[in-house]
């Protein structure tokens, strides 16, 4: 069994799970049926008390714009100023799968291994998330499964908070120009559409949005949606053969031509997937979101090029009928930007290292907002922090990994003051 008390015994540790839990308290859910930024107004609650707590650390130039997004400048200490500028990022929405209303988080100390009764009902056990089992003797955070506990990505923010408090109580911390950045609406995968790119400077950037500890994260989908719409015919019932052409039954049968092998539930590692996501519709006219994700160029022309062929066959077996499909990129797969930029990840792992993580690289199976932000011409590699079955009622987080993260991030800082 791994020893987790001298980690749970550094500084950071109450503070990190503190704000953790307030924070997980607040409503921030996004919506991605929403076309404006932010889509839900409760993300402007925990936003506006970002801008609070920046300030009342000592940070003066905090910003937060019309669209949701918080931006903090720590100006560089003395000797620094030519230093690159870093950044730590994290959001501050959460998914939508599982209600994020009146979220309940316990903290569960010297967790023993064994199976946890979260409330009447529903039970955290390791026989069904082998994985935690092996964190017998951490102190954990978990919600009482009603709700997801938003971990994803409040476990970041409440890193990114904690690492901020400790360089601008620490005098002796030399460091570059610094930058902490809240955003919205990551789950919905539009919000970096509004980011002010205008308003930063920076050489590098890192979000904590990771899972389990060491995870290091420079990999990540190419992400496209097709928006499907499937336009019919309506007759009566009785009297429809060679007449109607049933919206429903078309949507029904693109579904079922999806190749089930290459569904989420199917596939891992590298391997992409296609995902009807939603579905909607009547007699005369359906809709479905059909989610795809590659990890290379070739793969995704290739799940678009099956798309395609499917809206074909099944407008050919529904005389009448039409299929029209809107594919839409969402982000990129930010290997390549960040194989451009090799200090950024070597300074990550030395970090990771020094604070008493042992690194591994991970692809991340979905994407960030550092995917985005690496497009814009940042690059934005993503550091673990600590959560786990997370979108779900059964989301939990290791305090012992959160506060690695918070050193991670101070490791990071001392290392870029250096180069």
């Amino acid at each position: 069994m791994k020893d987790y008390t001298a980690i749970l015994a550094r500084p950071h540790t109450a503070e990190t799970i503190e704000r953790l839990v307030r924070y997980a308290r607040i409503e921030t859910t996004s919506d991605r049926h929403a076309g404006i930024i932010p889509s839900t107004p409760s993300q402007w609650n925990l936003a506006r008390l970002l801008v609070d707590e920046l300030s009342a650390i000592g940070i003066e130039d905090v910003k937060i714009d019309e669209h949701c997004f918080v931006v903090a400048r720590v100006p560089a200490t003395p000797g620094c100023e030519n230093k690159p500028a870093v950044g730590f990022m994290a959001h501050v929405d959460t998914a939508s799968d599982v209600s994020g209303a009146d979220v309940k988080p316990r903290i569960v100390k010297h967790y023993d291994g064994k199976a946890l009764q979260l409330s009447p009902g529903w039970t955290l056990d390791p026989a069904d998330f082998a994985e935690l089992g092996e964190y017998a003797g951490d102190t954990i955070i978990v919600t009482d499964g009603t709700t997801l506990l938003g971990a994803d990505d409040k476990a970041g923010v409440a890193i990114v908070m904690t690492a901020l408090g400790a360089i601008l109580g620490d005098e002796s911390m030399a460091h570059g120009p610094l930058y902490a950045i809240f955003t919205p609406d990551e789950e919905t995968g539009k919000g970096m559409d509004g980011f002010p790119i205008d308003k930063v400077s920076l050489d590098a950037c890192y979000t904590f949005d990771g899972g389990r500890g060491g995870e290091i994260e420079s990999e990540c989908f190419t992400a496209y949606e097709a928006k499907v719409s499937f336009a019919g015919k309506s007759s009566h019932p009785g009297y429809a053969r060679g007449v109607m052409a049933n919206a429903v039954a078309m949507a029904a049968g693109f579904v079922s031509m999806l190749p089930r092998s290459e569904s989420p539930e199917a596939t891992d590692g590298w391997y992409g997937y296609y995902y009807a996501h939603e579905i909607h519709g009547g007699l005369e006219a359906a809709t479905l979101d059909v989610l795809l994700r590659d990890y290379t160029d070739e793969g995704m022309a290739r799940r678009q090029a099956t798309l395609k062929a499917i809206a074909a066959t099944v407008e050919s077996q529904f005389p009448g009928g039409k299929v029209t499909l809107d594919i839409r990129k969402q982000y990129l797969n930010m290997k390549r930007k960040l194989d451009e930029s090799p200090k950024v990840l070597e300074l990550l792992y030395e970090a990771a290292r020094k604070a008493g993580a042992e690194p591994y690289s991970k692809p991340i199976r979905g994407g960030t907002d550092g995917a985005r932000l690496t497009e814009m011409g940042v690059p934005t590699p993503n550091i673990f922090a600590g959560m786990h079955n997370f979108h779900g009622r059964f989301e939990w987080a290791s305090a012992s990994e959160m506060v690695l993260a918070v050193d991670t991030a101070l490791e990071l800082v001392k290392l870029w003051s250096k180069t």
